[in-house]
């Protein structure tokens, strides 16, 4: 290893001091947010709010001080195919009824990875890594679909927000803090050869007070519920007596079963084609494990547009951390130029990105739009879950080149991938907890 040297120093200060550009970056940054002062307004005016392909769809929901956007973006799917079913121009599911029980299921789903792997020293990557991601808020299409399928859905009428459930910092971290302390307990009955009924009893002990505390926090759903609606035109309906499963069966869990998750990962270890899923990720025992089907890029927008031209809006997966303009509402690489304002180069691949740890899924939104130029998509209308300050109420727009960099997953239904669909029906790789494929949206 070679240490920087004083004359080295001296010398890079002679450039820098020498160099118009650097002098005119450093007038710039001195009172300039870096993204402002790398807007490339000519880009980002091309983002306009036209889409050759655009369905009409609710309004934005506000996810708040939570990272429920899978959850969000999920029931925004779902609420489309209700107001279709039902004539609703107006509606939301009770995301916080799915988030309670996804939360809960995520608790027993950790302490029996911790049984899993109890003969493990804490120091093994899997045990650390089991320990170090605990239960929060983010999730996996899949993981939405164990959800559905197990409990149903509700309207959010029929089980509200709380403040704990739109702010779930503190939550996480008491229960985070709970999980701990009842791997420390399991880990050492297991050290101890307790029998497996007894460790059993114990954790069934431990979840029956998570439940209680969650309750605590998003209340507790009720059993049963009246399905109240003013129609678009104007007509009352009630439908009384749903539990959230049988509301969940009559209205969404055919679509659900016939979603697949889709990934595009072009790194040399996922050939295209080819379905993977990941050890230890998942929320219901004995529910479908995550599961995704990697397709190249031209196969990945094929089968989207496919989706949106039948006139069904698309659940999907990105990267917002790069290239982002939050109050105009777009992400867009080419709007930014961050190379020439630092002098750095920030050129790394897709296939890089996910690699080397600079680029992953973390956040889940919907698309609801594509335009299409002579057939080939340049922009992408998005359905965001950041309320409707921003964008255009609530409204995003991604460009084509921005999509190809930063989306990495769709849930789609089969009959869109035509012949592609043939390959779900493969027995999956199995990927390593860690890999980038298991990142959860939040």
């Amino acid at each position: 290893m070679k240490a920087i040297t004083y004359d080295q120093i001296s010398h890079w200060n002679d450039e820098f001091e020498a160099d118009a550009q650097r002098q005119l970056a450093a007038l710039s940054l001195s009172k300039t947010n870096m993204a402002d002062a790398a807007y490339v307004s000519a880009e980002a005016n091309k983002l306009r709010h036209k889409f050759s392909v655009d369905i009409k769809t609710m309004e934005a929901a506000n996810q708040k001080s939570s990272g429920r956007c899978w959850i969000f973006a999920a029931t925004n799917v779902l609420r489309e195919i209700i107001g279709k079913k039902c004539n609703i121009e107006k509606l939301e599911l009770s995301q916080s009824y799915m988030a309670l029980m996804d939360k809960f299921e995520r608790c027993n789903y950790f302490f029996e990875s911790i049984l899993e792997t109890a003969e493990l020293p804490t120091s093994d990557r899997t045990v650390s890594f089991i320990l170090a991601t605990g239960v929060h808020d983010g999730g996996q299409w899949d993981m939405f679909a164990n959800i559905v399928k197990k409990y149903g859905v509700m309207p959010k009428d029929a089980f509200d927000e709380t403040f704990q459930t739109s702010n779930t910092a503190v939550m996480n971290r008491i229960l985070n803090q709970n999980l701990k302390a009842g791997a420390i307990k399991l880990r050492t009955m297991v050290a101890e050869k307790k029998s497996r009924e007894e460790i059993q009893n114990v954790k069934n002990d431990m979840l029956a007070k998570i439940y209680s505390y969650l309750c605590s926090c998003y209340g507790k759903p009720p059993e049963t519920f009246d399905f109240e609606y003013v129609d678009k035109d104007d007509v009352y309906h009630i439908e009384k007596g749903y539990t959230a499963k049988s509301f969940a069966e009559k209205y969404v869990t055919d679509t659900v079963d016939s979603m697949v998750s889709i990934i595009h990962a072009p790194t040399a270890d996922k050939p295209y084609n080819k379905t993977f899923t990941v050890r230890l990720l998942g929320n219901v025992v004995g529910g479908k494990d995550v599961t995704h089907l990697n397709l190249s890029l031209e196969d990945f927008k094929a089968a989207v547009i496919r989706q949106l031209q039948a006139g069904k809006v698309v659940w999907f997966g990105s990267d917002v951390s790069y290239y982002g303009d939050r109050e105009k509402g777009i992400w867009d690489d080419k709007s930014f130029n961050f190379e020439l304002l630092t002098g750095l180069d920030l050129t790394i691949s897709k296939s890089n990105a996910l690699d080397y740890g600079f680029s992953a899924m973390n956040h889940a939104m919907v698309i609801t739009g594509v335009n299409l130029d002579d057939g080939k998509p340049n922009r992408w209308k998005i359905e965001n879950s950041w309320g409707d300050k921003s964008g255009e109420k609530g409204y995003y727009i991604c460009s084509d080149s921005w999509f190809d960099k930063f989306v990495y997953q769709a849930a789609v239904e089969k009959e869109y991938l035509g012949e592609l669909a043939k390959y779900t029906e493969e027995k999956p790789v199995v990927l390593e907890p860690w890999d980038p494929m298991g990142t959860l949206a939040d």
